[in-house]
């Protein structure tokens, strides 16, 4: 649940600074930003990391509803509502928010995390308990062990 509550915001920051930085440099330079990039894909790896089945499905369900919610946003704008208030990030990140938002990337991971948190085997526990009792008991020794009592009649060798 710890990685539900801290991973989403790290995905997203990463994600917003480094197409951020991809646009900001390309824009300015005709260059790629390797750094951009770096941290593009490093929040895909936190990403999938939040998606695997490994972790517990609370995790990625807060996951996708945020990232829905912040997807859901820039749609709601374009319907004349204004949400978002301007320059609540710093610029190379507020490029990258508004590139990611308003072309649904957002939404899409939003969705994915929503649709990944509910498959029913995520919710099951991992470990299966099983009750059995021993069927020869708790003093049952080997039968290859020197026996100390009196002889086993049970082996066709001790048969008299």
């Amino acid at each position: 649940m710890v990685a539900g509550l801290l991973l989403p915001p790290l995905v997203a920051a990463g994600l917003w600074f480094g197409v951020g930085e991809i646009l900001v440099v390309s824009r300015a330079t005709f260059q790629i930003s390797w750094l951009g990039l770096a941290v593009v894909a490093a929040s895909g790896i936190v990403l999938a990391f939040l998606a695997g089945s490994r972790l517990s499905p609370v995790a990625s369900l807060l996951g996708g509803l945020a990232f829905t919610a912040m997807g859901i946003l820039p749609t709601v704008e374009m319907q004349g509502v204004r949400l978002l208030p301007d320059r609540w990030l710093p610029a190379g990140m507020e490029a990258g928010f508004q590139t990611v938002a308003y072309s649904g990337v957002l939404l899409f991971l939003g969705v994915a995390l929503l649709v990944v948190s509910l498959f029913p085997s995520r919710w099951r526990s991992s470990a299966r308990h099983v009750d059995y009792s021993d069927p020869y008991g708790p003093s049952a020794r080997s039968p290859y062990l020197p026996q100390s009592g009196p002889e086993d009649a049970t082996r066709p060798m001790f048969r008299e």
